[in-house]
């Protein structure tokens, strides 16, 4: 299976921005849809962001819209989140998911379930 490894987490002031990264290892993504997920302890996983890489036709949840970018480097095999304007509430554990269930559109991927490769995760910590 396709190691996931994401990197780019850490502690900033409301306001503030990072951009994480999630690199694919030992595979080259061609028509692949990627997610950033993110999950806080005693609450569901919810999906943030989605990017399918042959097209780059991206998916966002409303709660991050306007705000967060995901983007992708084919050549470097990484998918990108690009996080700004961030809020106390956007505190969490971050995932990189791939290899999506068979026949689940990449726009239709809103449930952690509809992919069967995770991340190890990295964590965002917000201060207000």
């Amino acid at each position: 299976q396709v190691q996931l490894v994401e990197s780019g987490g850490g502690s900033v002031q409301a306001g503030g921005s990072l951009r994480l990264s999630c690199e694919a290892s030992g595979y080259t993504w061609t028509r692949d849809c990627v997610g950033w997920f993110r999950q806080v302890p005693g609450k569901e996983r919810e999906g943030v962001a989605r990017i399918f890489t042959g097209t780059g036709d991206t998916y966002y949840a409303d709660s991050v819209k306007g705000r967060f970018t995901i983007s992708r480097d084919n050549a470097e095999n990484t998918v990108y989140l690009h996080m700004n304007s961030l809020k106390a509430e956007d505190t969490a554990m971050y995932y990189c998911a791939a290899d999506l269930r068979r026949g689940v559109p990449c726009g239709d991927a809103y449930s952690g379930s509809d992919f069967r490769n995770w991340g190890q995760g990295t964590r965002v910590t917000v201060s207000s």
